[in-house]
């Protein structure tokens, strides 16, 4: 077994990082259960020495030399040999500052993935909803999504004088994310479907929120995110643009909708929409989804 110092999970995650994989993909190369690699990194158990061998050797093919003798090293050290910078190898594996009982193993992960994928999504959006309180209008938000604090990805939006803070994490090929709402002081739950491309372009994916009725109705409905432009690099300037945009009117845009996408927010779902070939649930579903990137500009999209 694994020695305790530095504790395995530590560098495994950042054995994951070096490698550039999530941990289905090192389930799948180590032909082992994808519950049983999310084990090793959480620090529930840890490898046995033939597991341990086999993620040596699988290592080894991206850093020749690498032994059974470098898991005892320290973080730094470690790090090193593998090809991660040290202080990046220490933001995605030291915690967050714990809130309540701890932090969530999904937390965690996130962090591996944002250093992996995070610049993906980074940029400026625009949102399409369907408007809860007038009926078959299309609101629309606008802002931006950076690499935050805690090795998250921070995101801003807002229309109407409305602004939603909160953090995306980047997960097993999907963009979960919960945003605080400044009016009424109730979250925002959204599941983007991914694009595994380099640059994210759209993404397609469901809003879970209350409405601003009288009775903070809980509703659900289908949402589109748009790439509308690339950050700066300048953080106050990114700021200022994404302030700005916070402002713009959220119906401006709603007549330069296409009828592809008017339909798709506004799908019916349900027994008689399935039986006519259409949805059952409010699901983003492989044959209809929007989501998209791409590999850079004039090359590959999709």
């Amino acid at each position: 077994m694994v020695g305790d110092t530095p504790a395995f999970s530590v560098l495994f995650r950042i054995a994951l990082l070096a490698l550039g994989i999530s941990k289905a993909r090192a389930a799948s190369l180590l032909q082992v259960d994808k519950s049983l690699v999310g084990r090793w990194a959480a620090g529930s158990v840890k490898p046995t020495e033939h597991n341990l061998a086999r993620i040596t050797s699988l290592l080894a093919e991206r850093v020749p030399g690498f032994t059974m003798h470098d898991w005892q090293r320290d973080v730094s050290s470690f790090s090193q040999v593998v090809g991660v910078d040290p202080g990046l190898a220490h933001r995605s594996v030291d915690p967050p500052p714990a809130v309540g009982g701890g932090v969530l193993n999904c937390v965690m992960e996130a962090r591996i993935e944002t250093e992996r994928r995070g610049a993906a999504y980074e940029g400026f959006w625009r949102t399409s909803r369907p408007s809860v309180l007038m009926q078959g209008r299309v609101f629309h938000d606008y802002g931006m999504i950076r690499k935050g604090n805690f090795g998250l990805l921070e995101v801003t939006m807002g229309g109407a004088g409305l602004t939603f803070k909160g953090w995306a994490l980047p997960l097993e090929g999907n963009l979960f994310a919960m945003l605080d709402g400044m009016v009424g002081f109730t979250p925002l739950f959204l599941i983007f479907k991914g694009a595994s491309l380099p640059k994210v372009t759209q993404l397609d994916g469901l809003v879970l929120l209350a409405a601003l009725d009288a009775a903070r109705t809980p509703a659900a409905m289908p949402i589109l995110l748009e790439r509308v432009g690339d950050l700066s690099g300048n953080r106050a300037e990114d700021e200022a643009q994404c302030a700005e945009m916070g402002n713009s009117d959220p119906f401006s845009e709603e007549a330069e909708l296409s009828e592809e996408i008017r339909a798709h927010l506004f799908r019916d779902v349900g027994p008689e929409a399935a039986a006519k070939g259409g949805d059952m649930f409010l699901t983003v579903s492989a044959a209809a989804m929007l989501s998209r990137g791409m590999a850079g500009p004039g090359q590959l999209e999709g």
